[in-house]
């Protein structure tokens, strides 16, 4: 029994051409559908996480610590005005893989409205990062007026602190800050309010909430003037060729020895590694969960191969009976098994697929069934609506529009081990049709 006989009686196996009602033929159907079936959650998972890691590393990246981050030495000549900065940055420009820079003060202040006062995040940059910054024009939404500073009295600021302010844009808000005087012989500090009013020329979001909640941006000149300078950062985002390959170890070295003494240069994946190896271990478990899923559901297609070897015992005694060898005959059944993983992968991934491009839709649904049952259940207990709405997915832990990104290598990884299960799983039915005697199954017929 060649190769090809055994792939001819593992066909027939799968597409008999007798109209004879077989279960194990519909458990063989049942198992493929289960594969198919278990891969959809599977896929979403990969294809999700991958689209939600993406867009949150690219935000993180691109829009708070850049790809290589040059904290200057507080005090120092390098600091003492927005010119000294730009000779800074303008000299890193020079290096090579250094695509640009941008010099920033960061710190903090609270900002009040008639209608609301907060904590907030000050962050003093140049007039025209918004469009020279090429992750600040792709990732930022403009949700009110626009992203250019007005004067050098005004500020744009996030969707999330402007709600919290209850202000729009053309709006005027009101900047506390500190302005202290140290005595170095006594250690006594004096503190002193200050209070600026700004006008609001834009309101932004990243779809990131976690990451742009408290950000408000004005003119870095406006920041020397009306931050407390010692207690506040000063910073330049350098941005290179790739942030994911050898070409930003190059940049960095050259930053490292280009930059006035005492600057503290760090790369992105140094300042993010926690929240970086936060969502790449999740990603795992959830993989892990999920692959707990498929193997369950690679447990079908052993059944259904044991009651397939029950039924076919006359055809495996008459190829025994003619010369086949019992690793002939369990060849055929793990072919068998292998060809219904592999359909159900067929079934499964394409699916899987096609939930990760609606899943924005899907999650819409779902949300709005688990509220009315939430509804339902709350007025059959409380006698009256309740207002709360329960969120799936809330925007303030996660992107508001996820990025469909289809990890390919990963998925080959996933249908290649749904089909190592499969042919495992398959390996004691295949073993035992091969075992099965010949003389003992004819005498029964």
């Amino acid at each position: 029994m060649k190769t090809t006989a055994s792939l001819l009686f593992a066909s027939r196996l799968l597409f008999p051409r007798t109209g004879k009602k077989s279960n194990a033929r519909k458990s063989l159907i049942g198992a493929m559908v289960c594969i198919g079936i278990s891969l959809v959650p599977l896929v979403m998972v990969l294809t999700v996480s991958n689209g939600m890691i993406q867009g949150i590393t690219e935000r993180m990246i691109g829009l708070s610590t850049s790809h290589i981050s040059c904290v200057l030495h507080n005090g120092t000549g390098a600091v003492a005005s927005f010119d000294s900065m730009k000779g800074v940055s303008d000299n890193l420009n020079n290096q090579p893989g250094i695509v640009d820079s941008f010099p920033e003060i960061q710190g903090m202040a609270l900002v009040s409205s008639f209608q609301g006062r907060t904590g907030a995040s000050v962050r003093a940059v140049e007039n025209d990062i918004f469009s020279r910054n090429k992750s600040f024009a792709s990732l930022f939404e403009v949700l009110d007026g626009k992203t250019e500073f007005d004067s050098d009295k005004s500020a744009i600021i996030g969707g999330k602190l402007a709600e919290i302010l209850g202000v729009k844009a053309g709006d005027t808000i009101r900047l506390i800050t500190i302005k202290g005087d140290v005595n170095s012989e006594d250690y006594e500090v004096t503190l002193r309010p200050r209070m600026t009013s700004l006008k609001i020329s834009g309101i932004v979001s990243s779809g990131y909430q976690e990451l742009d909640a408290l950000w408000l941006f004005l003119p870095i000149e406006t920041g020397f003037k009306i931050l407390p300078l010692k207690s506040s950062k000063f910073v330049i985002g350098v941005e290179t060729e790739n942030a994911f390959d050898v070409s930003l170890e190059r940049a960095f070295r050259h930053v490292e020895r280009n930059v006035p003494e005492g600057t503290r240069v760090f790369r992105w994946n140094e300042l993010n590694s926690a929240e970086y190896e936060n969502f790449s271990s999740t990603q795992t478990m959830l993989l892990f969960i999920m692959m707990l899923i498929v193997l369950v559901a690679s447990v079908n297609i052993s059944s259904a191969l044991i009651m397939l070897v029950m039924e076919r015992r006359k055809e495996i005694a008459i190829l025994r009976s003619i010369g086949a060898s019992p690793a002939e005959v369990a060849r055929s059944f793990l072919l068998t098994g292998v060809a219904t993983g592999f359909i159900g992968v067929l079934i499964g991934i394409p699916c899987g697929l096609l939930c990760s491009v609606n899943f924005s839709a899907i999650m819409n649904l779902i949300e709005r069934i688990v509220n009315i049952i939430y509804e339902f259940f709350y007025v059959l207990v409380r006698g009256s609506p309740d207002t709360l709405t329960i969120r799936l997915l809330d925007p303030a832990f996660y992107l508001q529009n996820i990025p469909l990104s289809i990890p390919l290598p990963q998925l080959i990884v996933v249908a290649s081990g749904t089909l190592v299960l499969s042919l495992l799983v398959s390996a004691v039915p295949a073993v035992k049709a091969g075992s099965e005697r010949p003389i003992e199954t004819l005498r029964k017929i």
